[in-house]
């Protein structure tokens, strides 16, 4: 299988999209971009455009060359609800998922008022299709809290949060219709700092209203001597619906 991936909340990454454009204090520091820039001018390689959006046809039949089931992580390298991306596009892309129904589709989004839009009018199927997970990233107050009720908003049989990079402390957490919360701290050179007691906040909101709680990362510039330990606790639930594939 092509495309495995070491996030550790995921299995694989499909990008049938490349490339995107910052949007909130989150996308900062963008791994992707990071990633993708490096090729930028090297002909024939995937990301010769550098992370310029990017359309991959080629790519949109992927999962269903896939036969093992596994959580996929849809566009890592970019945002399927971008503006660029064709509304003919997306519904491609959520039709190779509603076909290859034996995986379970992470698709995360920071364009939260188009997602809604878009799978409202014209994806309303979604909502009875448990393999299709529907998220957004939270990475403060201000950019991130409004994703929630959006999210809240879209019909979806499963919604989660990707806090990540936790930029600040979010306060009270509305939770309700939220089905999974992954949490993780900022990683790279210039990785901006991350409070223990904002992660405490999070988890203990999370098991007070019943939500699966993923903690990911503390981050910061070598990750691997940071661990994912959170008070002497590795946190890695996952909502229920996909423990026979774990």
């Amino acid at each position: 299988m092509s495309d495995n991936s070491a996030i550790e909340w995921t299995d694989a990454t499909w990008n049938p999209v490349r490339g995107c454009s910052k949007v909130s204090p989150g996308c900062k520091h963008c791994y992707a971009e990071v990633f993708a820039e490096r090729w930028r001018g090297i002909p024939g390689h995937p990301y010769q455009q550098g992370f310029d959006l990017r359309l991959v046809p080629e790519k949109l039949d992927e999962p269903s060359n896939w036969k093992r089931p596994r959580r996929i992580f849809v566009n890592s390298m970019s945002d399927l609800f971008q503006e660029g991306v064709p509304l003919e596009f997306i519904k491609s892309v959520f039709k190779t998922m509603r076909q290859a129904d034996w995986h379970i589709y992470q698709v995360l989004t920071k364009r939260h008022e188009r997602m809604k839009s878009v799978v409202n009018k014209h994806l309303p199927w979604v909502q009875s299709k448990d393999h299709i997970w529907l998220g957004v990233s939270v990475e403060d107050r201000k950019h991130g809290l409004p994703r929630i009720d959006a999210l809240r908003d879209t019909k979806a049989a499963l919604r989660f949060l990707s806090i990540e990079p936790l930029l600040e402390d979010l306060g009270t957490l509305d939770l309700s219709g939220i089905d999974w919360v992954i949490v993780g701290g900022e990683s790279g050179p210039n990785a901006r700092p991350i409070e223990p007691s904002w992660v405490i906040s999070v988890r203990d909101q999370c098991k007070k209203q019943g939500v699966p709680f993923f903690f990911k990362q503390w981050g910061g510039a070598r990750k691997h001597l940071t661990g994912r330990l959170l008070e002497g606790m590795t946190y890695d639930e996952f909502p229920q619906d996909c423990l026979e594939i774990a």
